[in-house]
């Protein structure tokens, strides 16, 4: 098992090794891929990326929480979050099956 985190280089690095298609040409699906999921997930629209992950726009609860630093009691408010689910290839790969 790697522990060294991939970025944007190994990542196109592995498409290009693995698909044929230029490094530039990669880049700009990369950087389209990014913009789609922002601009959806602001949107709220739920996303599935097959054999991936599904994202999704969720409503988080406003709550009481507690300052950790001085033990006070404090209004956390309600907000909008991101909720990333892996697919079940992923979770078994994570797995090592």
């Amino acid at each position: 098992m790697s522990t060294t985190p991939w970025g944007k280089t190994e990542l196109r690095t592995a498409i290009v090794e693995r698909s044929g298609i230029p490094a530039g040409m990669v880049d700009g699906v990369l950087a389209a891929l990014a913009s789609v999921v922002v601009e959806q997930v602001s949107q709220g629209t739920k996303l599935q990326i097959p054999g991936v992950a599904t994202i999704d726009v969720v409503q988080r609860s406003a709550r009481t929480g507690r300052n950790p630093q001085t033990g006070e009691t404090m209004e956390i408010p309600a907000r909008r979050a991101v909720k990333i689910t892996p697919s079940a290839p992923l979770k078994r790969a994570a797995a090592g099956a």
